[in-house]
């Protein structure tokens, strides 16, 4: 990014000019292209702006927010007061948007550092953590929701599918009227008969993530094809706008406002309906995994539903970032108790119940080992139970829900429920496409919502009640 030499002579002119304030008839302004052009020149660096019109932003007063001993003083002085932030990558500085749900590791040092001197003991620690829950809860206002759930919701379960040591049963569920999500249920092949004999399983609830084909993609089959293989039942679900939800109110929907609410209601529900439906459940063996996203909705469904027992979330919950997107970080959960973060709100819901938390080298969890770790066991460590919370961390790998990271979530429900390892094998597992993971292939029931706005004014009724 380069300008002309005349106004680079302007605002030098200005920078150097010695006259009182009062002299100019007004503020020198100046758009932003040309004073980051400028900035870089002086200081020999290429600045480069991502999701900014930097020719129609103006900075105000542009000269005198220049110092010259310090790059990182001046773009402070440049680009905070327009909401802007900067960052270096690699050979240049990147220019955006403040991102309210993303800072940086030494943020998240801070704040760790001053979360931990607010509970010094066991004690202080249970009242802070009662403060979070709350807070949470309030913040996610799921209440209007939740007394919108039909009584008697409309639930299409399709037909048993058998596999090599486990079935798969697509489901629909009514959650709001006429809103459904939909999801497969993946359960022992030896189920059903041992049910009638009495028999429980733990149940895992999944979550999914962000990636591309969402619960449809390999990683996820796999992952939940050997939970079921391994003596649990396991149950996924669309995002909300996503899958089947996308063919009813669009993609779009998924960046609402409400987007947060309705996928925790979607978990929560779902989850009540499996427990009231199916007579096979050791509701003290409840367990919830998830990766990126799929992890912070398997948080928040334990934060909402105390009954969960263990929780594995992969490549997510750090202190610096909450995520990004409107289901994650629509709501200001962030903020419970006077300013918290997605770790604090983990050992909240769930300390000391036994976690494990999955990061890489790759993406934003590369802290965990030195920084939300040993944050995480010094809470369990209250309760003599700072085995319990883990730490599986793979340098080399990036952000997925890859071979390995799906190995550590079957080793650890293994242990925790007491589970047959051996029997986890992907190549036993088969793969299916889309079209045979999907419930309404045919259409829509006729009382079905059929777009988003049919939806959002929905949403409306349901907050006058």
């Amino acid at each position: 990014m380069r300008i002309e030499s005349s106004v680079a002579d302007e605002l030098t002119g200005f920078a150097q000019n010695s006259m009182p304030n009062s002299f100019f008839t007004g503020p020198s302004s100046r758009p932003l292209s040309e004073v980051l052009a400028y900035v870089g020149e002086c200081f020999d660096v290429r600045i480069v702006c991502k999701r900014i019109d930097a020719d129609t932003v103006s900075v105000a007063w542009a000269p005198f927010r220049i110092r010259p001993y310090s790059l990182a003083e001046t773009l402070d002085n440049v680009t905070h007061p327009l909401d802007l932030v900067w960052k270096e990558e690699g050979a240049r500085i990147v220019v955006q948007p403040y991102e309210y749900y993303r800072r940086t590791v030494a943020d998240g040092e801070k704040l760790l550092a001053w979360l931990s001197s607010c509970y010094m003991d066991r004690d202080a620690w249970e009242q802070r953590r009662e403060r979070i829950l709350t807070d949470v809860r309030e913040a996610l206002a799921l209440e209007s929701f939740l007394r919108a759930v039909p009584e008697r919701p409309m639930a299409v379960v399709g037909e048993e599918w058998r596999h090599n040591g486990y079935t798969t049963r697509n489901f629909a569920l009514e959650t709001l009227p006429g809103l459904y999500v939909c999801g497969t249920i993946y359960a022992p092949a030896e189920a059903e008969p041992n049910a009638r004999k009495g028999a429980k399983f733990p149940l895992i609830v999944a979550p999914s993530g962000h990636w591309t084909d969402g619960r449809y993609r390999a990683d996820h089959q796999y992952l939940m094809a050997d939970l079921a293989r391994m003596g649990t039942v396991a149950v996924d679900m669309d995002i909300f706008g996503w899958g089947e939800s996308e063919r009813q109110v669009g993609r779009e929907a998924h960046t609402a406002s409400y987007a947060m609410q309705i996928q925790v209601l979607w978990s929560k529900v779902v989850t009540d309906w499996i427990l009231a439906t199916r007579r096979d459940i050791d509701t003290t063996r409840m367990a919830a995994t998830g990766g990126s996203g799929g992890a912070t909705h398997a948080l928040l469904l334990a934060v909402v539903d105390g009954r969960f027992a263990a929780l594995a979330p992969v490549v997510h919950l750090v202190s610096h970032f909450d995520g990004g997107c409107a289901c994650e970080s629509g709501r200001p959960v962030a903020l419970a108790a006077d300013g918290s973060c997605m770790p604090e709100i983990l050992a909240a819901a769930m300390a000391p119940k036994p976690v494990l938390v999955v990061s890489d080298g790759g993406d934003w969890t590369a802290s965990y080992p030195t920084l939300e770790y040993p944050y995480l066991q010094r809470i369990w460590q209250f309760y003599d139970a700072s085995d319990c919370v883990r730490n599986v961390h793979l340098a080399d790998e990036r952000h997925d829900f890859g071979v390995n990271k799906r190995r550590a979530v079957c080793a650890f429900f293994a242990e925790t429920f007491g589970l047959p390892i051996e029997r986890v094998d992907e190549s036993e597992v088969e793969l299916l496409p889309i079209a045979d993971l999907q419930t309404f292939r045919d259409g829509w029931p006729v009382t079905a919502v059929r777009s988003a706005d049919e939806l959002e004014r929905m949403i409306e009724n349901l907050k006058q009640y």
